[in-house]
């Protein structure tokens, strides 16, 4: 696909690199949660996936069948009760504390509810990522160049109050690209926009992952989303029940 405008940008600074994914292994997974009222919920069972690098992978599925879930373990933001989660050859559940909290720096990711920090500026919120680490780039430059890229050069001392939905979303974007991940992580990136605002942030992020080709998992329940993915991952009552190329 094409990319034109300000995405044209971010683009431009990674073409014709080599594919810069790690490939993603689930095996056997399960998860389950305790309600307050003792009940317990299996939110993924027996789930076995192969993900190569480099993909882009829609996770398909209604409210409660475990899209987040998945990717909050594949985010190492959660633990699998057993079973493997492995990225790039590294077992999740087997990393130390410090490990789990270094690799989450090599994992970018994108909410509905795009979680930016209010107090802070776009510059800011974009930067906060890498700020408390030594990084091998300009942090202030990169994320100027970022901001740009996603189409909000001069709004950096903005405060998101003063943003829009789709220009906050934005901002989300240029800070799970940060730190130069290899994996991006979407958990519904667009439910709380229109449809011509979710139009163009999921050209952005279609863009960003056709440049710089790192493997993509996009959680949604919206076929239109999951139909611009290489492949359809589809959960019901956390199995996987569906696998087939989009």
């Amino acid at each position: 696909m094409g990319v034109t405008g300000p995405e044209a940008e971010l683009s431009a600074e990674s073409q014709g690199a080599a594919s810069r994914g790690a490939e993603v292994r689930l095996v056997d997974v399960e998860r389950s949660y305790r309600t307050a009222g003792g009940v317990v919920i299996r939110a993924l069972s027996q789930v076995c996936l192969e993900i190569p690098a480099g993909q882009s992978v829609a996770v398909k599925g209604r409210s409660g069948s475990g899209k987040s879930t998945l990717l909050h373990l594949v985010g190492a933001m959660d633990v699998a009760d057993c079973g493997s989660v492995l990225v790039a050859e590294r077992d999740l559940g087997a990393l130390s504390a410090r490990d789990r909290t270094a690799y989450r720096r090599s994992v970018g990711m994108v909410f509905q509810r795009f979680h930016l920090l209010p107090a802070l500026t776009v510059w800011d919120n974009v930067a906060a990522p890498v700020v408390p680490f030594a990084t091998p780039f300009d942090k202030r430059a990169r994320a100027r160049e970022l901001i740009a890229a996603v189409g909000l050069r001069g709004r950096e001392h903005d405060l998101p109050s003063r943003l829009s939905g789709g220009e906050q979303q934005r901002v989300a974007v240029a800070r799970a690209l940060i730190g130069d991940p290899v994996l991006l992580l979407a958990d519904e990136p667009t439910g709380n926009l229109d449809s011509a605002v979710g139009a163009q942030v999921l050209d952005l992020l279609f863009g960003v992952h056709a440049a710089r080709q790192m493997t993509m998992l996009v959680a949604t329940h919206d076929p239109i989303v999951a139909a611009r993915c290489e492949r359809v991952v589809e959960l019901s009552d956390g199995r996987v029940v569906g696998d087939r190329s989009a």
